[in-house]
C-alpha cells in the first residue's frame, strides 16, 4: 500500500514539473510572438537578388565563319557532337564536331562541276586543235592553189588575150580565197583562245570554291584555342549550345573557356531600385553548391539600358559583381545569393516593418507592453526593419503587431505629429517641383 502511494506521488510530481515547464517555455515563445524590443545599432540597407557565376575574362570557343567564303551560302551549322560541360582540355583538344552533310553533299556536287568543266575543257582543247589543224591544211593547199594559177598565168603571155585573162582571174579568186582562210584561221583562232580562256576561268572559280568548301569542312572539327575548362555558351533565350544545338552564323560561339581565378556574379536589378545601386558598394555574396562558404565582393559594373527579359514584363538592369580573391571550387552559371549594401548607418534606433502601424490619420505609430499608442517619426527602411528617427528609446518593449483594443492606449508624442505633417508638406512640393521640370522637358 504504501509503495503505491509512493509511486502516486512521484507520477503526480513529475506531471506537475513537466506541465511547469512546458507552461513555462510556450508563455515565453507566445509572449517573443507578440512583443520585441527596440534596437540600436548599426543598420543596412541592401537589395537582395539571385543570380549566376562568371568568368570576368574567357576565351571564346567559335564555330567557322562560313559565310566569308565567296560562293558559299551562309547557314546554320548544326553541332553534331561535343564534348561534355567542365571538362578541362589543353590547348588543341577536341571540343566539337559540327555536321557536315549539307556541305558534304555541296562539296560533291561542286567536285562532280569540276570534272564536267575539265572535261569541257580537254574537248574544247581538242576540237580547237583539230579545226585548227584542219584550217592550217586548207591554208596550205590553197597556196599550192594560188602558186599553181600563177605558173599558169605566167605561161599564158603568150596566149590569146581571153585566155590570158582567164588565168588572171583564176588567180586572183586563189589568192582572195588565201586571204580569206587565212582570216578565217585567225578568227577561229581567236574564238578559240575566248573560248578556252572561259572554261579555264569557270574551272579557276569551280577550284576556288571545292578548295572553299574543303577548308570550311575540315574547320567542322572545332579545337580547343587555349587550355581551360569547356563551359556551354547560353544563346539569348538562356539555352545551352550543345550536341544537336543550331549555331546562328551572326552567333558563332560554341562554348567558352573561362578564367577562373576571377568570378563575377551577374544579377538583373529591376528599374525601381537601379538607382540605388553605385559602383564599388560592397556585396555579400552566397553560393548554393556551397551554402557553408561565403564571399565577399562589389559592384563592378551597372547596366545604362534596360531590358525585358523572356517571360516578364518588367525591365530589369544587368548588373555584375566582383567577387574578392580566388576559388577555384567556383563554377561559371553556379546560382548565386547577393546581398548588395546599398547604405548602413551607425547608432540608430530601429524596429520590425510589422511594429509601426498608421491609423486612419496616417500618423505613424507603435504599442508598447506599457499600454502607451507613441507616435514616431520612422525613417529609411529595409526589408525587414525601419528606422525610428524620434519617439522611441533603445530596450522598449512594443508590440509586433496590433493588440488588441488599441482604442485603451494612452497617445504619448503628439508634439512630433506637426514635424511629421510639415516633412510631409516639404515632400509634396518637391515632388510638384520635379513634375513641373520633367513637363519643361
Amino acid at each position: 500500500m504504501k509503495k503505491t502511494i509512493i509511486i502516486t506521488g512521484i507520477v503526480v510530481a513529475v506531471t506537475f514539473i513537466t506541465l511547469f515547464i512546458f507552461n513555462k517555455v510556450f508563455i515565453r515563445e507566445d509572449t517573443s510572438s507578440i512583443f520585441t524590443e527596440v534596437s540600436e545599432g548599426k543598420f543596412e540597407i541592401a537589395l537582395t537578388s539571385t543570380g549566376e557565376l562568371l568568368a570576368e575574362s574567357s576565351v571564346d570557343i567559335i564555330a567557322p565563319d562560313v559565310g566569308r567564303r565567296r560562293g558559299i551560302r551562309s547557314r546554320n551549322l548544326e553541332i553534331q557532337d561535343m564534348v561534355s560541360e567542365g571538362t578541362e582540355v589543353q590547348k588543341g583538344d577536341w571540343i566539337a564536331t559540327l555536321d557536315r552533310t549539307e556541305y558534304d553533299n555541296s562539296l560533291k556536287d561542286e567536285q562532280e562541276n569540276l570534272t564536267e568543266i575539265y572535261t569541257e575543257l580537254e574537248m574544247a582543247l581538242l576540237d580547237t586543235a583539230m579545226t585548227l589543224s584542219g584550217l592550217r591544211d586548207q591554208i596550205e593547199n590553197q597556196i599550192h592553189t594560188v602558186d599553181e594559177a600563177e605558173i599558169t598565168l605566167n605561161n599564158s603571155k603568150y596566149e590569146p588575150p581571153t585566155t590570158i585573162r582567164q588565168a588572171e582571174i583564176t588567180y586572183d579568186q586563189a589568192v582572195r580565197e588565201l586571204g580569206q582562210m587565212r582570216r578565217s584561221y585567225t578568227l577561229a583562232q581567236a574564238q578559240a583562245k575566248t573560248k578556252i580562256r572561259n572554261i579555264r576561268t569557270r574551272l579557276n572559280r569551280n577550284e576556288r570554291r571545292v578548295k572553299d568548301y574543303e577548308e570550311v569542312l575540315a574547320n567542322f572539327l572545332i579545337r580547343a584555342p587555349a587550355p581551360g575548362m569547356v563551359i556551354y555558351y547560353k544563346d539569348r533565350l538562356g539555352n545551352k549550345r550543345k550536341a544537336g544545338s543550331s549555331i546562328n552564323p551572326m552567333d558563332r560561339v560554341l562554348a567558352t573557356l573561362p578564367d577562373l581565378s576571377a568570378m563575377l556574379s551577374k544579377v538583373y536589378i529591376s528599374e525601381i531600385d537601379i538607382s540605388k545601386l553605385k559602383e564599388g558598394q560592397e556585396v555579400i555574396i552566397t553560393v548554393d553548391a556551397f551554402p557553408d562558404r561565403s564571399y565577399t565582393g562589389v559592384v563592378f559594373f551597372k547596366a545604362n539600358i534596360g531590358e525585358k527579359l523572356p517571360n516578364t514584363d518588367s525591365k530589369v538592369f544587368e548588373v555584375h559583381i566582383k567577387l574578392d580573391g580566388t576559388d577555384y571550387l567556383l563554377r561559371p552559371t553556379m546560382t548565386t545569393n547577393n546581398k548588395i549594401i546599398v547604405k548602413t548607418m551607425d547608432n540608430v534606433i530601429y524596429v520590425p516593418n510589422e511594429c509601426v502601424h498608421t491609423g486612419t490619420d496616417d500618423i505613424p505609430v507603435v504599442y508598447t507592453k506599457h499600454g502607451i499608442k507613441q507616435v514616431v517619426i520612422p525613417g529609411e527602411s529595409n526589408n525587414r526593419e525601419v528606422v525610428i528617427e524620434k519617439g522611441l528609446e533603445a530596450g522598449t518593449v512594443i508590440y509586433r503587431t496590433l493588440p488588441e483594443n488599441p482604442d485603451k492606449f494612452k497617445l504619448r508624442g503628439t508634439e512630433l505629429i506637426e514635424t511629421i505633417k510639415a516633412g510631409r508638406a516639404m515632400n509634396e512640393i518637391n515632388s510638384e517641383g520635379k513634375i513641373e521640370e520633367l513637363s519643361k522637358l
